[in-house]
Parts: C-alpha cells; structure tokens; sequence
C-alpha cells in the first residue's frame, strides 16, 4: 500500500500538524501503551481511544474545527482528517510507523456532492500495512480493528466513489487547508475537500 520509495522514518516523523512531542500528546501515549507488550495491542488501544473518546465535529455539532494534532487532543473534537491525525500523532509517539489514507465519497449516499474522507494505515509487524477508521461509530457506523481484515466506517458503492491507492507519510494539503480556514463546524462543513478521481490517483500514486 505505502510506496516503497518512501523510507518508513516517515511514517514516525514528528511535522506541525503531527506534532507527536507535544506532552500531553506523550503522556496519553504512554499511558495507552501501558498494560500492552506489542505493537500491535497498542495499536488497536490508540485506535480505539481516539475512534471513542473523541468526538466527531459534525456528530456533535462541536466547534472549534481542529486540525493539530495536539489541538483535536485538547479540544477532544475533530473532523475524521484532524482524528487521523491525532491517531498517527499517538502511534508515532509508540514508536509504531502511521501513514494517511483517503476515499473519496458521497457526502449523502446519492451521488454528487462528493468529499475526501480521512483516515489511517498502521504498520503493524505480523501485517504489514493495516486501514483503520477512527472517524467515530453512530449508527450504521460500526469501524473496528480486527487485523488483518479490514472494517472501516463506509464502504464504496458508487461509480465515483474512490479509494486512494496508497499510505501518504503528511496529511494532504487541500485537507490542512480546510481545516484550517474554517472556524466552525457548519462553515468546515459546506467546504470539505474534494478531488476528483483522477487527481486522486495522481495525488497518492
């Protein structure tokens, strides 16, 4: 899945929006990984941390919008970009390599308009590269870590829905520039990110 160009160092870096040395980043880092002996294990208890005790922007109707790693922490809200990276920041805190995946979406299962939706890919030993979806279960959203089989939050069933073929080591840049520039949950909302298929393709090829 990740290109084998890139060197899995960047799967661990620390970046301003993955910023992994923040304390309190560290610090619950350190305590999901305490009662765990593999990667693995700690792997599934960040994963499902942050899938659960950080609350969807939209789920909640919850401002602010957040997009630093260490800002989804402290705020706990966070569209499912801002979770994933929060998600990666943690892992790279475990020393456990975490990369960034996208689909591409109908933003109400009928066709246009579409949107990226975020999430994660964890190098897991006996594995290999492992999905996971931490955006947050509701009904019918029932995401799970259950290696090596995959059970993400949607599954595509349109012509131009889309998976990204690859694990990218930084968040997209159309993806921190949303969060970015929006204030709120209902502005973030009517501009979430979208490429089309083929820029899709290019992007993470």
């Amino acid at each position: 899945m990740a290109d084998d160009s890139t060197p899995m160092v960047a799967y661990l870096q620390a970046t301003d929006i993955i910023d992994w040395p923040h304390p309190a980043i560290l610090d619950l880092a350190q305590e999901l990984a305490a009662d765990h002996s593999n990667p693995t294990a700690i792997a599934q208890a960040c994963f499902e941390w942050v899938r659960d005790r950080i609350r969807h922007s939209v789920d909640y109707q919850l401002n602010p919008v957040t997009c630093r790693a260490s800002e989804v922490l402290h705020y706990r809200t966070g569209y499912c970009y801002a979770k994933s990276h929060l998600l990666a920041a943690l892992l790279r805190a475990n020393q456990i390599p975490a990369g960034f995946c996208y689909q591409r979406l109908s933003v109400d299962d009928q066709g246009a308009p579409y949107c990226l939706h975020g999430l994660n890919a964890v190098y897991l030993p006996d594995i290999g590269w492992y999905r996971v979806d931490a955006r947050g279960n509701r009904e019918g959203v029932d995401a799970q870590f259950t290696p090596p089989y995959e059970r993400l939050a949607f599954e595509l069933t349109l012509v131009e829905e889309k998976d990204f073929p690859g694990v990218l080591p930084e968040p997209l840049e159309i993806v921190v520039d949303v969060l970015q520039r929006c204030s709120t949950w209902d502005g973030c909302l009517q501009n979430l990110p979208d490429v089309s298929p083929e820029a899709a393709l290019r992007l993470a090829g």
